[in-house]
């Protein structure tokens, strides 16, 4: 499963199903080069439901790009399922895209062919798929579609599926070669709070029914109410995460008056020894410019302040 280089990875390829490490990508124009990822490090649990969270620009849509095999990392190191990324040849990449990533999009119009039904729509990455022979290809589609809730529609075409219904039979076409890994990009946008509660929620029963581990990747700071994990992306480098504290809620369960909260968030440090401040917390020190004090106080705690306090 590992290939040669994984002993110079600092993170454990069989617990962790994706690893990136100082992940760099560069977009070259005629005019100048777009430094889109900046040494980002990312590492997700196998069976992990969680979020990537960033605003436009912040490079969360090159890294989804990037796990999924369609287009290739500047520098760094990429693992998905054990598979160096970028030592894939195009073959093996094509398997790899098939096989290893099922992909959700937000236009449905990427997922579905509107002119066939909701059974060949399932079946189609099966009959795509020549590296991982399926005997029953109908037998599995269906079984998605029930899954999905779609059972009864499976002779039916997209233009008599509803918005939350062409969701749902995209999720169940991406997982018909039983992927490792599920891709969602901006899987909610476009749809109202009600549907979006339902396909998140499909997200859950995904993971529990098939151990399948689903990354979601939005700007949808709502969602996060939703997933275990957030890793919010800022700058082409992760720079905070939203841990599910259930633990310390259980833990404090029966308390009188308390609410313990849903998520905590935390700073990620770099393999450099690097954070990125929020933006909100830099506003408030009111910097002329870019030094800071650091220290560590009796407490063991990291303790930051303006040079002029």
């Amino acid at each position: 499963m590992c290939e040669r280089g994984c002993a110079k990875l600092s993170t454990d390829l069989e617990k962790y199903v994706i690893v990136a490490e100082n992940l760099v990508k560069i977009y070259k124009t005629e005019d100048a080069e777009v430094l889109a990822l900046q040494g980002l490090d990312l590492a997700i649990e196998r069976g992990e439901v969680m979020a990537i969270i960033g605003n436009s620009g912040s490079g969360k849509s090159t890294l989804l790009n990037m796990i999924g095999g369609l287009d290739r990392p500047s520098a760094g190191k990429l693992f998905v399922d054990g598979k160096n990324l970028f030592k894939l040849k195009e073959k093996e990449l094509v398997d790899y895209k098939t096989s290893t990533v099922g992909f959700v999009w937000q236009n449905n119009a990427r997922n579905l062919i509107p002119y066939i039904t909701a059974m060949e729509n399932v079946m189609m990455p099966m009959e795509l798929n020549k590296g991982k022979q399926i005997k029953n290809k109908r037998g599995r589609a269906l079984e998605l579609l029930e899954l999905m809730g779609l059972g009864e529609r499976y002779k039916n075409h997209l233009s008599q599926l509803s918005g939350g219904e062409q969701k749902r039979l995209a999720i169940a076409l991406a997982l018909a070669n039983s992927p490792t890994v599920l891709l969602a990009d901006e899987p909610t946008g476009n749809l109202d709070t009600n549907t979006t509660k339902t396909i998140l929620q499909v997200f859950r029963d995904i993971n529990k029914e098939l151990g399948t581990t689903v990354v979601i990747v939005t700007h949808d700071h709502e969602v996060s109410k939703n997933v275990e994990r957030v890793v919010m992306i800022r700058d082409g480098k992760t720079s905070s995460e939203l841990v599910a504290a259930r633990s310390y809620a259980q833990e404090l369960e029966g308390v009188e008056g308390f609410v313990a909260p849903a998520q905590v968030e935390l700073a990620v440090l770099d393999k450099a020894g690097r954070l990125q401040i929020p933006p909100q917390i830099l506003d408030k020190l009111q910097l002329d410019n870019n030094r800071l004090h650091v220290q560590l106080d009796e407490d063991n705690r990291i303790v930051l302040s303006s040079p002029d306090v």
